[in-house]
């Protein structure tokens, strides 16, 4: 039995993504209003960062990966207007439905897909830019899911992977503290999940940190690579660009 990580827990490789799945499965309802309460509102500022530096232009092919609900394919919707396009992903479809509601409800129209990342069904050399935020920390092989990326990319394309990462050595206490003690409980009160939001906790300590994720960026076929850090650490945007 071949086995990697669910949290700090040792699992199947093959039950992995059940169980992620099942993870949001459950906070998918819930999941704004929680991303907003667990990061005091921050999270906003980190997508529209990424949204910043993705600098889209009008005609161009998106991917957005893990798209859950929705945020970044929103904002890059008007950007890329009539002549282009985002394509809104997932592998968790309770998540992509979320989405895919509120894109209706916002009046935007775009192909909303369930796949899975390491398995990507999109053309050689397809997308100007690919983005995930938030979701590579539940893939189970990063390094797959990357060259995926790679693959579906346009020479002098551009990747951008937002992911919770090593936060800075003076807020380290206070911040497990926070995820550990605080986070679950939020969970419960708001989700009526303490569980899933223990777990979440625990990928980010399991996911690589800023330099780990910059080498294995490399290694996955990206020729030039650079990371933003941004509150302390917490969250860091990292840049790839396809040769």
């Amino acid at each position: 039995m071949t086995t990697t990580h669910f949290g700090f827990e040792s699992v199947d490789e093959q039950d992995k993504a059940r169980r992620v799945r099942s993870v949001f499965d459950s906070v998918a309802p819930k999941y704004d209003v929680m991303n907003d309460l667990m990061s005091m509102g921050l999270h906003r500022a980190w997508k529209a960062y990424t949204v910043l530096v993705a600098n889209v232009k009008p005609g161009q092919q998106v991917l957005d990966i893990a798209g859950g609900t929705g945020d970044l394919s929103l904002a890059f919707a008007p950007k890329v207007g009539a002549t282009g396009r985002v394509v809104h992903t997932d592998i968790n479809e309770a998540m992509l439905r979320e989405g895919r509601n509120r894109l209706i409800d916002a009046g935007v129209c775009l192909p909303t897909l369930v796949c899975d990342a390491e398995h990507l069904p999109f053309a050689d050399g397809h997308f100007d830019l690919v983005t995930v935020a938030f979701g590579l920390r539940n893939m189970t092989h990063k390094d797959a899911a990357l060259r995926e990326m790679n693959r579906v990319l346009k020479p002098g394309g551009k990747l951008l992977v937002l992911e919770f990462s090593k936060v800075a050595k003076p807020l380290e206490k206070i911040y497990d503290w926070y995820s550990f003690k605080v986070l679950p409980k939020v969970g419960k009160l708001v989700a009526n999940d303490s569980a899933s939001y223990q777990y979440l906790a625990e990928s980010i300590r399991m996911h690589p940190g800023q330099q780990e994720l910059k080498d294995l960026m490399r290694q996955s076929g990206f020729g030039h690579v650079d990371y933003h850090n941004m509150s302390g650490g917490m969250v860091a945007l990292h840049v790839g660009i396809k040769c």
